[in-house]
């Protein structure tokens, strides 16, 4: 027998044994970990079963005949997750960087195909520096082969992806169609091109930390949905991840068992402060609703003027969308509508509840939006959440002003309740600029137009700034206490749970991209 058959096959007897994993444990503050390492930390001990272990690329130019390695680059297999069935792949850098070859693409594809088949998430733990250059256009096709079955996985199973090192060229266009990435701080690296290339063609001078680094994707482009410290720390994020998930598009995620108590949360009460143009945390909101520290946040540090994330409620799994007053004071904008009209795509895909909290003054206004295409990104958000056919119910907090009042799952887009707070104010604009135009004449007209200024005002707001006038014309279904929001929400969700919507046969929407 092949001396390295051999030493395989005792790794993975041992890895059975859980011997690999305990071993792990012990060194997983290290920053980097190997493809087979990962593999084991990431699943439940003993859990792993690999797939094609023998296979080795099939290329002779080049010299590659004299460099055979089992496996060719990269660990397939299944296992479970806290006891959930799960696909899964690791890329091993150590083997031609792990660059991907035709084999090593049919092993990846074997893996998303049998995870299609049987209905249970397909995590790629990416670690790649792009196609493998010896093999040209068989590489090339099997990169494409991958991105064709990312696209048919869509929406039948949870796609997630880990980049756990450099990841360059074809490399970032897998993950990049996956529904969540993970990236590793200081370690990681996603571009299409480059640095090198980068100041040859633009002669811009960039390190591959402010190219395509774990903080340049978190904040600036919004590639990445969450940073880690460390590879052991991405893979327990990602498994915590799955815990809000479910297996497929036909099931839910399972209920975790919750006592309903009182539920009377007196928190929620002074938080809205009394100055309409006071900010204020909306996570304090968002925390005096779910159940205890629940909140798993994606997107966190992209277009921070909105919330998305996953949470309990009851022990169901729902999907939160929130303006974040805190943040350009909760507008929507370009990157804010795109964050939350994909989340709410993922949720609605994956039969998730929506929970929407609103606090949002209308769309940011100026010449930068306008030429960055506000208007498209916003029907994004507004097409999506049109679109959603899962329970969705939000609370108006304070301001829904304007068009955002709409777009924020207002009642008129299909939203099964909506209710608010006393402190909502439901208007075209804000009491101070509907004044100045409405009243402008009288304004000008008046010995002390600044003092008619705030009359005019204050009479507007007393007849508009509130949520009455629209609760008499049902668009809101009840005005209730802060305290009294979760006890409503549970109920709420509980009685929408078998939700069924008929819409109309097409192909698919044209949502504007």
């Amino acid at each position: 027998m092949d001396p390295k058959i051999k030493a395989l096959q005792e790794k993975i007897a041992e890895a059975h044994l859980g011997g690999g994993v305990k071993r792990i444990e012990k060194q997983h503050q290290k920053k980097k970990l190997t493809a087979r390492e990962r593999v084991l930390y990431f699943l439940d001990d003993g859990s792993f079963e690999e797939m094609g272990i023998l296979v080795t690329h099939r290329t002779t130019d080049f010299g590659m005949e004299k460099e055979m390695y089992y496996g060719d680059g990269v660990v397939t297999g299944y296992g479970t997750v806290n006891g959930r069935l799960v696909y899964v792949y690791a890329q091993d850098f150590t083997v031609f960087g792990g660059a991907l070859s035709e084999t090593h693409a049919e092993k990846i594809c074997k893996v998303m195909d049998l995870a299609m088949k049987v209905g249970a998430p397909i995590i790629g733990l990416n670690d790649s520096g792009g196609a493998r250059i010896q093999e040209g256009v068989r590489s090339l096709g099997g990169y494409a082969d991958i991105f064709y079955r990312n696209v048919q996985a869509s929406g039948v199973i949870p796609q997630i992806s880990a980049i756990m090192g450099p990841c360059a060229g074809g490399a970032v266009y897998s993950p990049a169609m996956t529904d969540f990435i993970v990236m590793v701080e200081e370690t990681s690296y996603m571009f299409v091109t480059g640095p090198n290339v980068v100041k040859t063609v633009t002669n811009e001078n960039v390190t591959a930390e402010e190219l395509g680094g774990a903080s340049t994707h978190a904040v600036k482009s919004g590639v990445a949905h969450k940073t880690s410290a460390n590879d052991a720390t991405c893979l327990n994020d990602i498994r915590k991840l799955l815990d809000y998930l479910p297996q497929n598009n036909k099931e839910v995620t399972p209920k975790i068992p919750y006592e309903l108590k009182d539920e009377i949360r007196e928190e929620l009460s002074g938080i809205v402060p009394d100055n309409a143009n006071k900010p204020y945390d909306m996570h304090d909101v968002i925390s005096g609703i779910i159940d205890s520290d629940s909140f798993y946040e994606i997107h966190k540090d992209y277009a921070e003027n909105i919330i998305t994330g996953f949470a309990r409620l009851g022990g169901r799994s729902i999907g939160i969308i929130a303006n974040q007053p805190m943040f350009l004071a909760g507008v929507l904008d370009v990157n804010s509508s795109t964050k939350a009209a994909r989340f709410t795509r993922f949720c609605d895909s994956f039969n998730i509840p929506l929970l929407v909290l609103v606090d949002v003054p209308g769309f940011l206004p100026g010449t930068d939006q306008e030429w960055s295409g506000i208007i498209m990104h916003g029907a994004k958000l507004l097409y999506a959440l049109s679109e959603a056919t899962v329970p969705r119910v939000t609370v108006i907090t304070r301001k829904a002003y304007g068009g955002a009042y709409d777009v924020m799952n207002s009642k008129h887009i299909g939203a099964d309740f909506n209710f608010a707070w006393p402190s909502a104010e439901i208007a075209v604009m804000g009491a101070k600029g509907a004044s100045e135009i409405i009243f402008r004449r009288e304004i000008a007209a008046a010995d002390d137009p600044e003092a008619k200024l705030k009359e005019k005002e204050t009479e507007y707001a007393d007849k508009f700034a509130n949520p009455y006038r629209a609760a008499k014309r049902g668009f809101i279904d009840e005005v209730i206490m802060p305290k009294d929001t979760r006890r409503k929400l549970l109920k709420t969700f509980a009685m929408l749970e078998n939700k069924e919507v008929q819409t109309p046969w097409k192909k698919h929407g044209n949502i504007p991209l």
